[in-house]
């Protein structure tokens, strides 16, 4: 088995003909909540860190790959952030872009095969990731594949005044 590439769908590594895909994610202000992110992106930061994307995971704590079909289109983004060697860790996120590719279990696949590489290629002991108390498919996806619910930040993230709840979820590797 090779080890990113699934039945229906691969992870890869950026490319530099990513600049449009993730420029165009970066900046979907629908999804700023789950990213943190405030202000838009330039083409210009995009393309200097895809310049820099090629660099080990252990230099940047951070490997970002692409979802991709059989057919070469760009489906979305799956994350490990955090990376802690020492503690043997990383934070997942992961995102499908546009809801007709949803619910096709793209995410669902791309979890699996980033889980399985970080366990066994990366000798990482455990995964976690953050997900909105009112993101209910994320937390589906996440307990579907063995993430455990071990806590609620309160008022954890503020989305335009409002404050709301994140869970913590975790995944050891037994």
């Amino acid at each position: 088995m090779i080890t990113l590439k699934g039945e229906n769908i691969y992870l890869r590594a950026l490319e530099p003909e990513d600049l449009e895909f993730i420029h165009t994610i970066e900046n979907d202000e629908t999804i700023w909540e789950i990213s943190n992110t405030m202000t838009p992106y330039s083409k210009y930061l995009i393309k200097q860190y895809l310049e820099q994307a090629h660099k080990d995971i252990f230099e940047v704590k951070q490997l970002r790959l692409v979802i991709s079909s059989y057919k070469g289109e760009s489906l979305g983004m799956i994350d490990l952030f955090d990376f802690d060697f020492k503690n043997g860790r990383a934070g997942v996120g992961i995102l499908v872009k546009e809801t007709n590719n949803r619910g096709k279990g793209y995410g669902k696949e791309a979890l699996k095969l980033l889980t399985d590489y970080s366990f066994t290629h990366l000798g990482l002991h455990q995964l976690y990731c953050n997900i909105s108390e009112e993101n209910e498919a994320s937390i589906k996806l996440f307990t579907n594949q063995g993430f455990e619910k071990i806590g609620l930040k309160k008022d954890w993230i503020d989305i335009n005044g409002s404050y709301k709840n994140e869970y913590l979820f975790q995944l050891i590797n037994n």
